[in-house]
Protein backbone atom coordinates (compact mmCIF):
# COMPACT_ATOMS: atom_id res chain seq x y z
CA UNK A 1 0.00 0.00 0.00
CA UNK A 2 1.42 3.12 -0.97
CA UNK A 3 2.22 5.85 2.12
CA UNK A 4 1.46 9.82 2.17
CA UNK A 5 4.26 12.01 3.11
CA UNK A 6 3.28 14.67 6.23
CA UNK A 7 5.37 17.00 6.48
CA UNK A 8 5.12 19.12 10.05
CA UNK A 9 6.75 22.21 11.29
CA UNK A 10 6.74 23.01 15.16
CA UNK A 11 8.22 26.61 16.86
CA UNK A 12 10.17 25.53 19.50
CA UNK A 13 11.51 27.81 22.43
CA UNK A 14 14.96 26.38 22.24
CA UNK A 15 17.81 28.84 21.79
CA UNK A 16 20.71 25.94 20.94
CA UNK A 17 20.44 23.26 18.73
CA UNK A 18 22.93 21.76 20.59
CA UNK A 19 19.90 21.01 23.68
CA UNK A 20 17.18 20.29 21.12
CA UNK A 21 19.68 17.57 19.04
CA UNK A 22 20.29 15.96 22.52
CA UNK A 23 16.56 15.34 23.06
CA UNK A 24 16.14 14.28 19.08
CA UNK A 25 18.90 11.57 18.98
CA UNK A 26 19.72 9.81 22.10
CA UNK A 27 17.60 7.30 23.67
CA UNK A 28 17.51 9.47 27.49
CA UNK A 29 16.57 12.24 25.17
CA UNK A 30 13.80 10.65 22.99
CA UNK A 31 12.51 9.03 26.44
CA UNK A 32 11.86 12.48 27.37
CA UNK A 33 9.04 12.76 25.02
CA UNK A 34 8.45 10.40 22.82
CA UNK A 35 8.63 6.59 24.16
CA UNK A 36 8.33 5.53 27.72
CA UNK A 37 11.27 3.44 27.07
CA UNK A 38 14.34 4.34 24.45
CA UNK A 39 17.05 1.70 23.54
CA UNK A 40 19.90 2.48 21.00
CA UNK A 41 22.04 -0.72 19.81
CA UNK A 42 24.48 -0.97 16.82
CA UNK A 43 22.10 1.67 14.81
CA UNK A 44 18.77 0.43 16.12
CA UNK A 45 16.43 2.13 18.54
CA UNK A 46 13.58 0.26 19.99
CA UNK A 47 10.84 2.53 21.38
CA UNK A 48 8.24 0.96 23.88
CA UNK A 49 5.17 2.58 24.92
CA UNK A 50 3.54 1.70 28.39
CA UNK A 51 4.69 -0.44 31.05
CA UNK A 52 7.94 -2.26 29.68
CA UNK A 53 6.88 -5.26 32.61
CA UNK A 54 3.40 -5.35 31.99
CA UNK A 55 1.52 -4.17 29.25
CA UNK A 56 2.84 -2.59 26.01
CA UNK A 57 3.53 -2.14 22.36
CA UNK A 58 7.58 -2.21 21.01
CA UNK A 59 8.33 -1.09 17.74
CA UNK A 60 12.45 -0.83 16.43
CA UNK A 61 13.77 1.57 14.16
CA UNK A 62 17.12 1.36 12.07
CA UNK A 63 18.77 4.41 12.27
CA UNK A 64 19.34 5.70 8.55
CA UNK A 65 21.18 8.69 8.89
CA UNK A 66 21.89 11.36 11.75
CA UNK A 67 23.72 14.32 11.51
CA UNK A 68 24.88 16.55 14.53
CA UNK A 69 22.48 19.34 14.96
CA UNK A 70 20.50 18.88 12.15
CA UNK A 71 18.42 16.04 11.60
CA UNK A 72 17.99 12.30 12.35
CA UNK A 73 16.00 10.06 9.64
CA UNK A 74 14.73 6.55 11.05
CA UNK A 75 12.65 3.89 9.32
CA UNK A 76 10.66 1.18 11.39
CA UNK A 77 12.68 -2.31 10.89
CA UNK A 78 9.48 -3.88 9.15
CA UNK A 79 8.81 -1.19 6.79
CA UNK A 80 7.49 -2.94 3.74
CA UNK A 81 7.87 0.46 1.25
CA UNK A 82 11.65 1.42 1.01
CA UNK A 83 10.85 5.51 0.72
CA UNK A 84 8.52 5.77 4.34
CA UNK A 85 11.04 6.80 7.04
CA UNK A 86 10.28 9.30 9.87
CA UNK A 87 13.03 12.37 10.34
CA UNK A 88 13.19 14.95 12.85
CA UNK A 89 15.22 18.09 11.80
CA UNK A 90 16.08 21.36 13.62
CA UNK A 91 15.43 24.06 11.26
CA UNK A 92 15.08 27.87 11.29
CA UNK A 93 11.93 29.63 11.12
CA UNK A 94 11.53 32.31 7.77
CA UNK A 95 9.86 34.65 9.59
CA UNK A 96 11.22 34.67 13.09
CA UNK A 97 14.35 32.74 13.09
CA UNK A 98 13.57 30.99 15.89
CA UNK A 99 14.43 27.63 15.94
CA UNK A 100 11.49 24.64 15.09
CA UNK A 101 11.23 21.28 14.77
CA UNK A 102 10.34 19.96 11.15
CA UNK A 103 8.94 16.64 10.69
CA UNK A 104 8.85 13.89 8.03
CA UNK A 105 6.59 11.04 8.36
CA UNK A 106 4.50 8.64 6.03
CA UNK A 107 1.22 6.85 6.56
CA UNK A 108 -1.57 5.73 4.51
CA UNK A 109 -3.95 8.14 3.43
CA UNK A 110 -6.59 7.30 5.63
CA UNK A 111 -4.14 7.53 9.22
CA UNK A 112 -2.39 11.00 7.96
CA UNK A 113 -4.88 12.70 10.60
CA UNK A 114 -4.12 10.31 13.40
CA UNK A 115 -0.38 10.87 12.60
CA UNK A 116 -0.80 14.56 12.60
CA UNK A 117 -2.38 14.28 16.08
CA UNK A 118 0.20 11.74 17.38
CA UNK A 119 2.72 14.25 16.43
CA UNK A 120 0.68 17.31 18.00
CA UNK A 121 0.63 14.92 21.56
CA UNK A 122 4.32 14.31 21.00
CA UNK A 123 5.25 17.87 21.07
CA UNK A 124 3.01 18.55 23.49
CA UNK A 125 5.10 16.22 25.84
CA UNK A 126 8.25 17.85 24.70
CA UNK A 127 6.80 21.45 25.46
CA UNK A 128 5.76 20.19 28.73
CA UNK A 129 8.78 18.21 29.75
CA UNK A 130 11.56 20.79 28.62
CA UNK A 131 9.91 24.30 27.76
CA UNK A 132 10.60 24.40 24.55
Amino acid sequence: MLKKRLDLEYPLAAGKPDLLWQLLSTDHGLERWLADRVVEDNGVMQLTWGNPYGEHHTLSANIVERQKNSHIRLQWVDEEEPEAYWEMRIGKSELTEDLCLCVVDYAPAEDIEDLHELWDDNLDRLHQSTGF
